[in-house]
């Protein structure tokens, strides 16, 4: 089998390294790739966006599976492309793709399928947004873009005061551009964060083990969103019986209304939940493998994934006989720029990732790299997802701290408190 990545993030590295172990799978290609990609598949020079080259790639090169990471090319359409020239792919189409797309839409979807959520309202103008925040009482709410901010779309405020600002800043400044000329305002929902993956085929939902991801910048979770600092796997909040509510209450619902709204729904269901006094509750879906959950699921993961991609992306997930896992956690570690979630500066030379990458049961993920002249430069905000297995999760986070510990680029910084929540 030749397998196509699409993408150039940590996910991406994480999925080109995994299927490029999978015992039936001869090549793995990814478009356009980073660094890491580089050493594990096959970089090729196309951008995830460009929906006519990478259809005219596969179809050149026989691609058996293409599997898109992130959201952009979903959005835009890349399943329904490829599925109109009989290329096999793993992903949403463009109209299911809405559940990340649109906030407002997923919010409707929610409200049609019973899917417990917080109470949230749309708007396009911005005096109306206004006036319905004057007419709360001085409560935390959260603002969110209605379209892709690559993950940055999100404000939480402390009070009715700071959620006039953030919509200001989206309805009359333009923060987000035309992801942010509809924006939704929900109220803030108080507990602890769990993400939930599961692979769909629009009938048959499997659910992959636990995580939690680390959203904001600085320890103690403090300061701006960013598209995510770290995370672990499994989540030890959620319990066997909070996990068979949430496939009740939450998966089974959501993807019976899209099927019967006319939007079937395969790929990767990617539920944001917040653990609530109340059960949990959904703060937002995403229609791709998380980022950087993935590394820390998917290196547990012992079925082979090239496997359990191409049976939902033909519509056969129902004939896989469950799935196996390393019991061991994980942690995955962001190392970040100087300057991200803001601006950052480009072509550090890093060293050390030879180095830790040699440490047991650990594995460096590219996300923001390049490869030149032999060296690997920075060439992103978020640039390594350093990965660890252990006996614990405590365990996990020493090993994967002591491979940080052996990389090193101008400006280079990480959270030190990934896992700890647990």
């Amino acid at each position: 089998m030749k397998v196509l990545v699409v993408g150039q993030g940590g996910r991406e590295h994480t999925l080109v390294w995994k299927l490029a172990r999978c015992p039936g799978v001869e090549k793995v290609f990814c478009a356009p790739g980073n660094a890491g990609t580089a050493v594990d598949g096959e970089n090729v020079n196309i951008a995830s966006d460009d929906l006519g080259r990478l259809m005219s790639f596969a179809k050149h090169n026989d691609i058996d599976l293409t599997v898109v990471g992130p959201e952009v090319p979903l959005v835009a359409g890349i399943v329904d492309e490829f599925k109109s020239h009989g290329l096999k792919i793993f992903g949403p189409t463009r109209a299911a793709a809405r559940l990340e797309g649109s906030k407002a839409f997923s919010k409707e979807i929610m409200k049609k399928a019973g899917v417990p959520t917080a109470a949230s309202k749309s708007f396009t103008r911005l005096e109306e947004a206004h006036a319905y925040l004057d007419a709360l009482e001085d409560v935390a709410v959260v603002v969110k873009a209605d379209g892709l901010a690559a993950g940055k779309g999100v404000h939480v405020c402390r009070n009715c005061t700071e959620g006039k600002a953030a919509a200001t800043k989206m309805l009359q400044d333009d923060l987000f551009g035309t992801a942010g000329q509809t924006i939704v305002i929900e109220e803030f929902l108080d507990g602890h964060e769990a993400s939930i993956l599961a692979i769909v085929d629009g009938d048959t939902i499997i659910p992959l083990e636990t995580s939690q991801d680390h959203k904001r910048a600085f320890d103690g979770d403090q300061g701006p969103n960013t598209g995510g600092m770290g995370a672990y796997s499994p989540a030890p909040l959620v319990t066997d019986e909070i996990m068979d509510e949430i496939i009740r209450r939450i998966l089974v619902p959501t993807i019976h209304t899209m099927r019967v709204e006319g939007h079937p729904f395969s790929g990767v269901l990617y539920a944001g939940l917040m653990l609530t006094a109340q059960g949990p509750k959904v703060i937002e879906y995403n229609v791709r493998f998380g980022d950087p959950e993935a590394q820390a699921v998917l290196i547990r993961l012992k079925t082979d994934l090239a496997q359990i991609l191409s049976l939902a992306a033909s519509g056969r997930l129902a004939e896989l006989e469950g799935l196996e896992w390393d019991e061991r956690p994980a942690v995955c570690v962001v190392m970040a720029s100087d300057g991200y979630p803001g601006s950052y500066a480009k072509g550090k030379v890093i060293s050390g990732v030879d180095e830790a990458d040699r440490l047991t049961e650990t594995k460096v993920f590219h996300a923001g790299t390049t490869g030149k002249d032999m060296q690997v430069l920075t060439d992103g905000g978020r640039v390594l997802g350093v990965t660890a297995m252990g006996d614990s999760i405590a365990a996990a986070k020493q090993s994967a701290y002591r491979a940080v510990d052996q990389i090193s680029w101008d400006g280079a910084w990480n959270r030190s408190d990934i896992s700890d929540k647990a």
